[in-house]
């Protein structure tokens, strides 16, 4: 097996090279770089050894609660008591506060150490954006400290066996009685439902206040104890039995009379579950440029050390000198490098806060992309390894299999795509300022592929407009938007190469990409117009 290593030299380069992170102005590059670095040894030493056993062994429920994997709360405990939970939670309220762009580092390397863990562990900077935006000063003063120390951890309580993309079908009942709310219903797909790492669940939960939709949904943080110690009526029923991530326990829950606080106003409790599910989307990118990334790393071990076959020379050689497995090593580099920048891209926009229609646009094309670059990169991993691939020995399997809920859950990736034509291209404001983006980065490139890109890009939404967009080009316009920001994001990485951490293989896959990503551009342009 290869042991996880994490990407600490592409990841700085990506952010302070492509990103554009210094113009953040809570970044300090020296001091994200010391607390990454101390970071990746907790990762690489104490997370990622708990990967593997967490696929074997699983979650189990024991007198109605949920118990993880061996070794999993040992860990927990020494990770929260070196404030990991807290990294960028508000000071004044026992967090660090340093900046959620390097929160998003440590969760990329977080998910390609144990992603498992990662999914039980990382809510909580969402769960305490909710609180800070909508909470009142006695709720954060209650529960932020809890979080930030690690005593407690989150949830997000939203799907229903009859709602899940459909919100508007909640049937969870939150009801005001003479001593507070009260809900009532059920809850499935919930991770983290239950598990004995922390001493309490901060639940957040959408529930029903009155009818009329979305409109009726009111948010509340329903806790799993209360405040005289004794547990809130929340019961796990089951743990669903999954394809990946057996040690995230994903729980189907029932809340019987369970006692809640709302946060915010009644009826508006959409504003505060999106504000911690565009968070979560973004962590979804990472979660799949993390696949990619050990998918990469896996691969590329493999084929450096496999003799088979010889060269032109008659000699016996590793199969990364073969070229049909150098360009697989070349195409999943291409996915987790260039997944990586279109993803921190997104986020130093959305951490300025000065673009909040292009960043509503791109999340989902970020998402999408990055939720499947994962898949398809842990996929060419297991074509590297052939037989090795589809044995659990080097861990490529387990890659695939983690790596594939990424495009499913925050939004199956089909939802994202009938958004982005629906809803985001509807509106023009978040177009207009992606092609503004395409057409600054090929100037500043001077790539005339780009700025070609942009030019059919533009030309095939005003299509679409004109058309009165129809659904069935959904997957093919995403595809393009996706593909257009792709070359963009290398081009740049190409200009910049002579600062990466491996010149030669970012010049090489950078060139591939303007050989070819051109080409697949066009063909989806052409699809687009075929269906019309």
């Amino acid at each position: 097996m290869k042991a996880f290593k994490a990407p600490v030299d592409d990841i700085f380069f990506c952010l302070n090279h492509i990103a554009g992170v210094q113009q953040l102005s809570d970044w300090d590059d020296e001091l994200a770089a010391q607390v990454v670095e101390v970071y990746a040894k907790v990762a690489e030493q104490e997370l990622a050894p708990l990967n593997p056993v967490g696929d074997e062994q699983g979650c189990r429920i024991v007198d109605g609660r949920v118990l993880m994997p061996e070794g999993f709360k040992e860990v927990y405990q020494r990770y929260a008591a070196d404030g990991w939970q807290g990294v960028c939670l508000p000071e004044e309220y026992g967090g660090q506060g340093m900046s959620s762009t390097l929160n998003s580092v440590l969760s990329e390397i977080f998910s390609g150490a144990n992603h498992s863990l990662q999914m039980v562990l990382g809510l909580v900077p969402g769960a305490s954006t909710v609180l800070e935006y909508f909470g009142t000063e006695a709720q954060r003063a209650k529960y932020i400290p809890l979080l930030a120390a690690g005593e407690w951890v989150a949830t997000m309580c939203l799907t229903e066996p009859a709602a899940g993309s459909d919100l508007g079908a909640i049937r969870t009942k939150a009801t005001m009685t003479d001593d507070g709310w009260r809900i009532d219903g059920e809850k499935i797909f919930i991770s983290g439902g239950d598990q004995d790492l922390s001493d309490g669940i901060f639940h957040l939960v959408l529930a029903r206040t009155a009818d009329g939709g979305t409109r009726g949904l009111s948010l509340f943080v329903c806790p799993s104890h209360l405040d005289d110690g004794s547990r809130n009526t929340v019961n796990v029923e089951r743990i669903e039995e999954k394809m990946g991530l057996h040690a995230s326990p994903t729980c189907q829950m029932r809340f019987n009379g369970a006692q809640a606080e709302i946060i915010g106003q009644p009826g508006e409790g959409l504003k505060g579950m999106f504000a911690m599910m565009n968070h979560a989307r973004l962590d979804v990118s990472l979660q799949g440029v993390a696949h990619a990334s050990r998918a990469y790393d896996i691969a590329a071990s493999y084929a450096a050390e496999r003799i088979q076959g010889r060269d032109a020379n008659g000699q016996s050689t590793s199969i990364d000198q073969l070229p049909i497995v150098r360009q697989m090593l070349d195409d999943i580099a291409l996915l987790s490098l260039g997944g990586r920048a279109m993803a921190f891209k997104i986020m130093v926009l959305h951490e300025s806060g000065e673009h909040e229609a292009l960043v509503s646009f791109l999340t989902s094309v970020a998402k999408v992309f990055c939720s499947e670059a994962g898949m398809q990169a842990a996929s060419l991993a297991q074509d590297v390894l052939g037989g090795y691939g589809y044995l659990t020995e080097y861990y490529a399997d387990q890659t695939y299999r983690d790596a594939r809920i990424t495009g499913i859950y925050e939004g199956a990736n089909s939802v994202h795509a009938m958004t982005l034509l629906t809803r985001q291209l509807g509106r023009g404001e978040g177009a207009q300022a992606f092609v503004a983006l395409l057409e600054q980065m090929a100037a500043d490139t001077g790539n005339n592929s780009v700025a070609n890109a942009a030019t059919t890009w533009r030309n095939m939404a005003d299509k679409l407009v004109a058309q009165q967009l129809p659904a069935t080009c959904a997957k093919d316009f995403m595809d393009l938007t996706a593909n257009a920001l792709l070359l963009a994001v290398w081009a740049v990485m190409l200009q910049r190469a002579e600062h990466a951490p491996d010149i030669a293989l970012y010049e090489r896959v950078g060139q591939r990409v303007m050989k070819r990503l051109p080409v697949k551009i066009n063909y989806l342009a052409s699809l687009i117009d075929a269906a019309l």
